[in-house]
Order: structure tokens, then sequence, then C-alpha cells
């Protein structure tokens, strides 16, 4: 009898990366290259660590595992799923998180940001007091920062109740009922008063052109989580509009834009932010203080 020619977790990563070339699959969504697809989908598949793959990867697979991994390759080509959606877990920054095709798959450079506290300019990560992550999607964000800033209570906004029940799974797994609230709001509409240390937004900013030309994989995601109008702009402007009278004097707003800076130049030429950098460069994220958006 012939054994199968996929025996090992090794023949099941060359084969899905060799489906994926073949198929030209987009990538963006926690991964950059097929090969790092492929490890994540096989070994989250087979119940593996993730991040471990050396002492499994001329182990034996069993019939049902080898099928349940072709499976879930062939969705992944077909159906052109995010992996993140085909798995029901994205991980930002060493965080792990649930998240489904109710929410963007968690992605910005806002977090790696937090790693480091937002220093220099915030100087004390305990002085923090008050956040808000505006447009929180999977809630990634406010999490981030909750644990970022120790003594923070933390407010998360979002447009979409369905985006906030997701968020509430991940607020619940990370145990962080008590710091961090969720509210339904269109901005900042329904939010009482406040004077935040500290207001996150990773908002939808995506210009038309860019939406229309999107691969097949960002579709499956929220259309009201990416798409900004005709110059990306158009939550940006009431969000600025608004933000000065829910920070406190010293406050900040940290705005990420992705490829949008030049529109935001031209929509906003009397504003002078910082650029953070980042590992995408140093136009994708800004910073502003709250008497420059007074």
């Amino acid at each position: 009898m012939t054994s199968h020619p996929l025996r090992t977790v090794r023949d099941l990563i060359r084969y899905a990366v060799s489906r994926f070339n073949a198929a030209g699959i987009a990538l963006g969504h926690g991964t950059l290259d097929v090969y790092d697809e492929a490890v994540y989908l096989v070994l989250h598949t087979l119940h593996l660590p993730i991040d471990r793959l050396e002492p499994f990867v001329d182990a034996a697979v069993l019939d049902g595992e080898r099928e349940a991994v072709l499976a879930i390759i062939d969705r992944r080509i077909d159906e052109r799923l995010p992996a993140p959606y085909l798995t029901n877990e994205a991980w930002l920054r060493g965080r792990r998180f649930y998240v489904d095709e109710r929410v963007i798959v968690p992605r910005s450079y806002i977090a790696e940001l937090l790693d480091d506290g937002l220093a220099p300019w915030i100087d004390d990560p305990y002085a923090v007091e008050w956040a808000l992550d505006m447009c929180t999607g999977s809630g990634c964000l406010a999490i981030a920062a909750a644990e970022t800033f120790p003594h923070a209570q933390v407010d998360a906004v979002d447009i979409s109740k369905d985006a906030l029940d997701v968020a509430r799974i991940n607020v619940d797994d990370y145990g962080l009922q008590d710091r961090v609230a969720l509210h339904q709001s269109n901005l900042f509409e329904a939010l009482p008063p406040a004077q935040y240390d500290l207001i996150l937004c990773n908002p939808p900013y995506v210009n038309t052109d860019s939406m229309n030309a999107l691969p097949a994989e960002y579709r499956h995601e929220p259309s009201l989580a990416l798409a900004g109008g005709a110059d990306g702009m158009d939550l940006i402007r009431p969000l600025l509009a608004q933000a000065a009278e829910f920070l406190q004097p010293e406050g900040i707003l940290v705005l990420e834009l992705g490829h949008e800076k030049r529109y935001f130049e031209q929509a906003f030429p009397h504003l002078d932010p910082v650029w953070l950098s980042t590992s995408g460069g140093d136009d994708k994220v800004l910073l502003l203080r709250q008497d420059q958006l007074v």
C-alpha cells in the first residue's frame, strides 16, 4: 500500500506554500509572506503551539489531521478568507484576540507605540488616568492601552453593535471588565462630557480609489471599518473638530492614517502634527496636542 505523499507537518507546510503561491493569495492580516501564513494555519489546525515549529516539523500526521489541514488550505484559497477569520483569532504585539467577520482583523501601528508607553510624549504610564479608544473594533487597542497604563480607565467606542459584541468577548477574556467600558456611539455623540489624558484612534481612512482596488481578502472585512470616503477623511474631519473638548489641556490624540498622509495634509493644512516613527515608516501615525485642536 502506498503511503500518503503528505505525511508530516513539513509536507503540509510545503504543500500549503505551493498552493498559496500558485493561487496568489493576498496577505497583510497578520502575516507578510506565504510561508508564515502556511506555518500558522497548519500549526493552529493541528492544535500545536504556533510559535514552536521545530519540535513538530517532522512529526507524522493522522489521516483526520491531514484532512482538516487540507480543508483549511482550500478555504483560504477558494473563499479568500483572511487566516484570522478561519481560526477566529488574531495576534497583535503578542496579544491574542478573538475575531470574526463582524470586525476588521486587528493591525495597528499604534499598538507598537504602546509597547513603549508612547514615550516620550507620555512621561509616566501610571499618570494616565483616563483614555479613549475611538473606533475600537475588536477592542484590541483599548485592551493594550489598559495594560500599558495600569491606572487608566479606558472607554472604547464604536458605532457598530456587532463590533462591540466582539470587543466584549475580548475584554472579558482579559478580565478587564472593571477598567474597559464599551460605548456604542457615532464618534463622541453618545459619550458623556469627559476630558481624557489620551485619545487613540485607528479610524476608517481608506480612500475610495484604494477601496475599489482592495484584494478579495479585505472585502470580507466590514467596509464600515475601512472606507473613509473620497479622500479617506470623512470620519477624521468630525473627529478632529470635536476632540479638543474631550481632552485635558495637556492631553494628546494619536491617530493612525495608513497611506493617507497626503490627503490629511490637504484637508488640514493648518495643523502641524508630530509624525511618529513606526515599523511602517514615519508617515502612518500622527500625534496632536489638545491646544493644536482647539
